[in-house]
């Protein structure tokens, strides 16, 4: 289905939190709404007081699926949150949405959230296929949870260490049993993930530095790639290497997915934007007579700050962005959807009427927003407009969690830059190149994934994997991977959809 804005999705961000004495629910809550950019479709928390395990999700903003009721039924002292977007699974199913759960042999729980997609579901499901597991949800993430409560031990690290060689791709995960909250990343540290302490001793682990700042939580370090990070009950980290490290980090998630006000390897977020628009003006320089600078807001006005800065043009937001419409509001008619740029932003003529433009955006995926925008800006009366775009052209998939079109709905996959020129409208194009998009970012350029600007994938994708959701329905669906052959289900998943009229006390089968 076509987004509204010509943008990529984002992928997930989780959070997990351990701090005795303090009202870890609402701790989540305040993270999660942190990383509420990070997923749109659905959020969830699971809680543990050292005996038993409680998950509730459902569909919709942070602030739209939790409530003070709700949050006060979420009590204990170590808990785990996600927000979600779909990009393994079926979007709008509430048995997608996360912490996933799954009760082990010995009547223990496990709870999970998961940012990355892996490449290889398909082994994992039919690995699972032929077990007495039943899934609620056919997404990667459940899997990884089923494979955890299918391990013949009690020790959730244990478990870890016999999953981890299993699994291949992106993945950050905060993971929680009764007693103990935990962190993993995968071997490459595709998606970001830190450690954070707060005031009064406790551990908080999540997606970007800007969920420990809402919280008042320290920046401690990176969980690093590789590394199984462990709160135990006595509230002691505790750091188990299961794989060796060979760091990817995706590069967009500097480029546009991170919040401005996050750092991803020691670096301000906003810093590197800006050092791109900077190199940008210096690869792709203003025509003569340039009168302004304006960026399409909002995650290209730092770039477009370092591109006005180093030209030696003014800067000026010209397009206003209405901050009520996001990535998950309705379209019900065909009508609005062509309204849909509309809806989101305005140009305003006053700043840009008669002015020759420099109109810095962070990416073009498939062309049809940045089309709207030049358009736009034309009838608002800019004279001139020239596109700059603070990274290279996006020319390959991501398989890694991000929603990325198909290379043939990339507007820059087969064509020249002139040709995507005509495309959009605009008087002249500009992209970053690679080199400096990378050395933008003032850390060594092997340690970033830029796979969909390059097509070079650090990890190995099988053939399979672009009919990834077929198959693994196709093999979960099996008669021995649905039920014991008596009609009775093996494993229920004590997961709360979110109807419920009341948590507090309520008895999970």
């Amino acid at each position: 289905m076509t987004t509204p804005f010509d943008k990529p999705r984002e992928e997930c961000g989780v959070f997990g939190v351990y701090a005795p004495g303090e009202d870890v629910g609402q701790l989540t809550y305040f993270g999660l709404y942190a990383l509420q950019h990070r997923g749109q479709e659905s959020a969830g928390i699971a809680v543990a007081d050292g005996e038993d395990v409680l998950v509730y999700s459902n569909l919709g903003l942070v602030n739209q699926v939790f409530d003070e009721k709700v949050l006060d039924g979420l009590a204990g002292h170590i808990a785990i949150g996600h927000v979600r977007y779909s990009t393994t699974g079926s979007s709008g199913m509430i048995e997608n949405a996360q912490p996933a759960f799954m009760t082990r042999a010995d009547g223990t729980g496990i709870a999970l959230g998961h940012n990355g997609n892996l490449v290889n579901p398909i082994d994992l499901a039919k690995e699972l296929a032929s077990s007495d597991v039943i899934l609620q949800s056919t997404t990667d993430s459940h899997l990884v949870c089923a494979l955890l409560a299918q391990q013949d031990t009690p020790d959730l690290v244990e478990a870890w260490r016999r999953v981890v060689p299993k699994l291949k791709g992106a993945y950050s995960i905060t993971a929680m049993d009764e007693k103990r909250v935990m962190a993993i990343r995968d071997p490459h540290g595709v998606r970001p993930l830190v450690i954070g302490r707060t005031s009064t001793g406790g551990w908080v682990f999540a997606s970007e530095t800007c969920a420990l700042d809402i919280i008042g939580a320290d920046f401690i370090r990176d969980v690093e790639p590789g590394e199984l990070v462990v709160i135990d009950e006595d509230g002691q980290l505790r750091s188990h290497q299961l794989s060796e490290p060979t760091p990817r980090l995706c590069v967009f998630e500097f480029v546009y997915f991170a919040r401005p006000d996050s750092t991803l390897f020691g670096r301000s977020v906003y810093s590197v934007r800006r050092a791109m628009g900077k190199q940008l003006a210096d690869e792709a320089p203003p025509p003569e007579g340039t009168d302004l600078v304006i960026p399409v807001p909002q995650c290209a006005t730092a770039a477009a700050q370092g591109y006005a800065d180093r030209a030696g043009l003014p800067y000026a937001d010209g397009i206003v962005v209405n901050r009520y419409v996001g990535r998950t509001f309705i379209q019900p008619t065909q009508s609005v959807r062509e309204q849909g740029v509309r809806m989101k932003l305005n140009p305003m003529s006053e700043v840009i009427e008669g002015k020759r433009l420099i109109v810095v955006d962070d990416s073009i995926f498939r062309g049809t927003t940045t089309r709207e925008v030049v358009d736009m800006l034309r009838r608002a009366g800019a004279r001139e407009v020239h596109l700059r775009v603070s990274s290279p052209p996006v020319q390959w998939p991501c398989f890694y969690g991000i929603d990325i079109p198909s290379r043939d709905e990339l507007v820059g996959a087969s064509r020249e830059i002139e040709q995507i020129r005509k495309l959009i409208g605009a008087d002249s194009l500009g992209y970053l190149s690679i080199d400096g998009m990378l050395t933008s970012t003032g850390i060594a350029t092997e340690r970033f994934c830029h796979a969909c600007f390059s097509g070079g994938y650090p990890i190995e994708i099988p053939p399979e994997t672009a009919r990834t959701k077929s198959v693994l329905e196709q093999v979960l669906s099996s008669p021995n991977g649905s039920s014991n052959g008596d009609g009775q289900s093996r494993r229920a998943l004590p997961v709360l959809t979110g109807n419920e009229e009341k948590l507090p006390g309520l008895e999970l089968e």
